[in-house]
């Protein structure tokens, strides 16, 4: 069975219990790291091109590698106690420098400190923070030279191909630095991405199933949230939303369709794969939270960025004067995005359960035939008809697997009532 380290509490550190759930302080922590995750739109949208997708998508991996690090940490100890409150504090005023200068993580600004090095020096920080935690807390806890090798190792790669990106312009022609700095940190989203691979062989234990699953669905719902603030900002090409009739009516069709996406995810999949951790011991835990939390989720987190992006596009064209057809690129970033956003559900259900969520496949799909149609009209009626769908998908998997639903919520209603029974007494018995 999968057990947290040795630890023994103390001023400095106090080991998380299989019962854990996430802190408060955590929920805060997260808040900035979603808000980097939002920022990459800023990256993409200034010219939506394949160089700026690809540059935005590497730029938001590390990023969720980073925050999928600290996550694993506040597994291990609580981020409430002792010396991991300072430390989170130091790592998320290190990742608000990387988000607010994500959109120039890979040209410089004249005028501006160079954002190529800006971005690079914030990424390490949050990266050496991270791994100076792990180390400490490993390393009382009495663990072997190949858990500390697994953890410093990558991260130690990584920075040095971080550090020779940032100084591509000393060593590459001016022609060539953006491909050299997108060759330098994709081969630094490998290989920390790599590090996964290892975990089983070096003993590496999830202490709470529970912690694990729940920060994960916080850092969607977060997202979600999120997304909805970047929709009420209004797009990049105006100093604010214009206040006419079809930008209000886009703005409540973004909202139905994120509120359809939250659904969609969190409905039954996401207390149905909790479930599914908790009756997961042994060694098959490991590559279980690894693949479905820190890769799956990844893919989760890229369609809402990209359905952010493309409600922030849709509106842009929504805002401006005269009536004309989505232009194909929005239409890809919005519809894509939604599609991509169903796919992963589908891949986690497959990877938990063994099995694939045919209804989300064949919506990611048809999806990808609507593109072509959404281009030929109007972005009010393009991002209606998405919603559309989106809301049928949800009754579809509401009333076709009603069995299994039930179940799942009669199982969640359960648990909430033994865990506040519980409290109750403890309550009554103590304050």
């Amino acid at each position: 069975m999968s057990v947290p380290p040795p630890l023994r509490r103390s001023r400095w550190l106090m080991p998380v219990a299989p019962g854990s759930r996430v802190t408060r302080l955590e929920l805060f922590y997260d808040l900035i790291f979603v808000f980097a995750f939002l920022n990459v739109t800023g990256l993409v949208s200034r010219e939506l091109t394949p160089v700026s997708v690809l540059s935005g998508t590497i730029v938001l991996a590390l990023l969720w590698f980073c925050w999928t690090g600290f996550a694993s940490l506040g597994n291990v100890v609580r981020a409430d106690h002792g010396f991991l409150p300072p430390l989170g504090f130091g790592i998320m005023a290190a990742a608000f420098i990387l988000a607010i200068t994500i959109p120039q993580a890979f040209i410089d600004q004249p005028d501006d400190l160079p954002g190529p090095v800006v971005f690079a020096v914030s990424y390490l920080a949050v990266r050496g923070l991270t791994s100076a935690g792990f180390l400490y807390v490993l390393s009382r806890a009495g663990r072997s030279r190949r858990q500390l090798v697994v953890i410093t190792a990558p991260a130690v790669l990584a920075a040095l191909l971080v550090g020779l990106a940032a100084t591509a312009p000393w060593w590459v022609p001016a022609d060539a630095v953006l491909a050299a700095r997108l060759m330098l940190w994709g081969a630094a989203l490998l290989v920390e991405y790599s590090v996964g691979l290892f975990l089983p062989y070096a003993r590496w234990g999830v202490a709470s199933a529970g912690h694990w699953a729940e920060r994960h669905a916080l850092i969607i719902l977060i997202a979600l949230g999120e997304a909805v603030i970047a929709l009420g900002l209004g797009p990049g090409r105006f100093d604010r939303l214009a206040l006419t009739g079809p930008v209000i009516t886009g703005s409540i069709l973004g909202i139905a369709l994120l509120a359809a996406m939250w659904w969609l995810h969190f409905d039954t999949l996401a207390p149905s794969v909790e479930h599914a951790m908790h009756g997961t011991r042994g060694p098959s835990r490991i590559p279980l939270a690894r693949d479905v939390f820190t890769y799956l989720h990844l893919l989760v987190l890229v369609g809402i960025v990209m359905t952010a992006l493309g409600l922030k596009l849709v509106l842009e064209e929504v805002a401006a004067p005269g009536v004309e057809p989505l232009p194909g690129p929005s239409a890809v970033t919005l519809y894509g995005g939604v599609g991509l956003f169903l796919l992963a559900d589908a891949l986690v259900a497959a990877r938990t359960f063994r099995r694939f969520r045919r209804s989300n496949l064949v919506a990611a799909a048809a999806l990808a035939v609507l593109v072509v149609p959404a281009t030929l009209v109007t972005p009010l009626i393009a991002l209606g008809v998405l919603v559309v769908f989106s809301g049928v998908v949800a009754l579809v998997q509401r009333f076709t697997g009603a069995d299994a639903r039930e179940r799942i919520k009669d199982s969640v209603r359960q648990e909430e009532r033994v865990t506040e029974r519980a409290l109750s007494e403890w309550r009554c018995q103590h304050l």
